[in-house]
């Protein structure tokens, strides 16, 4: 692939990830739209959107890959990521979730009890100092019941990642997994949604699932194989920043002095445990 059209992927997919955020919490917040409707309407749309995408292919794929324990990772993920940013601000809650998500990806070499390199550590441990400053008690604090449906969000996404990496074609097993997790996402909408809403909410919802989520996943998946495992990584460090840029303008959120230094303790810990990985020229998949 040529390097500028690598590059303009690579950052509109950062900026699709990062739109969820900014989505979410217009539908929510400006809108006053029922998180359990969101989270339906989304992964029903990304569902479909990933469907047309493997019908539309160069080499036509059915979306029968995938299984259900990935779908239940997709939905928890789903809905804790929903309910959450009844409280959170975009920034806030893109910051927790990538800290997570990045930081349970080290739970499977630690279980193994793999050894990490000396950098790892200290990338580790900044990283959650930086967490720590973020959720301490004080009038800056993120709401403690958002931060840890948010932590959920991110720990149902790594397994969820890691769950996808077992099937051969990532965005055929992503389409299963939507279609599954769409049962479930209807069942919590039926016992706990809220049918009225705005037209508005319903786009912001749509524009989540169709655009951010399905035609986002398709690209990432496009441009991951181009990428390579640490330069994947590491692009990433962008999206809560990204995020946060786009509360500031949409949404006339403000940044504290504590999500200011939580920011830089988080994304340089992760920094530094993204760099500290040994040497390989094995591919993302």
């Amino acid at each position: 692939m040529p390097l500028p059209r690598l590059l303009s992927l690579t950052l509109l997919t950062l900026m699709a990830f990062a739109a969820n955020s900014v989505l979410c919490r217009l539908a929510l917040f400006e809108e006053r739209m029922d998180p359990a409707l969101f989270t339906l309407l989304r992964l029903t749309s990304g569902a479909l959107v990933l469907v047309l995408v493997l019908l539309c292919g160069a080499r036509q794929k059915s979306p029968r890959q995938g299984d259900w324990g990935g779908a239940l990772a997709l939905i928890t993920y789903g809905a804790a990521f929903s309910f959450s940013y009844l409280t959170l601000t975009a920034g806030t809650g893109a910051l927790l979730l990538f800290a997570a998500v990045q930081l349970s990806m080290l739970a499977p070499p630690l279980l193994r009890g793999e050894p990490l390199p000396r950098r790892q550590w200290l990338g580790l441990l900044l990283a959650m100092a930086g967490l720590v400053v973020l959720l301490l008690p004080g009038l800056s604090a993120p709401d403690p019941l958002g931060a840890a449906l948010m932590i959920l969000a991110g720990i149902a996404w790594a397994g969820y990642t890691l769950r996808a990496s077992r099937f051969a074609d990532p965005v055929a097993a992503n389409a299963g997994h939507f279609l599954r997790a769409s049962l479930p996402a209807a069942l919590l909408y039926l016992l706990f949604g809220q049918l009225q809403t705005s037209p508005a909410a319903i786009g912001y919802a749509l524009a989540s699932g169709a655009l951010a989520s399905g035609l986002g996943y398709a690209l990432w998946y496009l441009v991951l194989p181009h990428l390579g495992r640490t330069l994947a990584a590491s692009v990433q460090l962008l999206v809560p920043l990204l995020a946060a840029l786009a509360g500031l303008i949409w949404l006339d959120e403000s940044w504290s002095l504590r999500l200011v230094l939580s920011t830089l303790g988080i994304l340089g810990g992760i920094a530094l445990v993204i760099a500290g990985r040994p040497p390989s020229g094995e591919k993302s998949s």
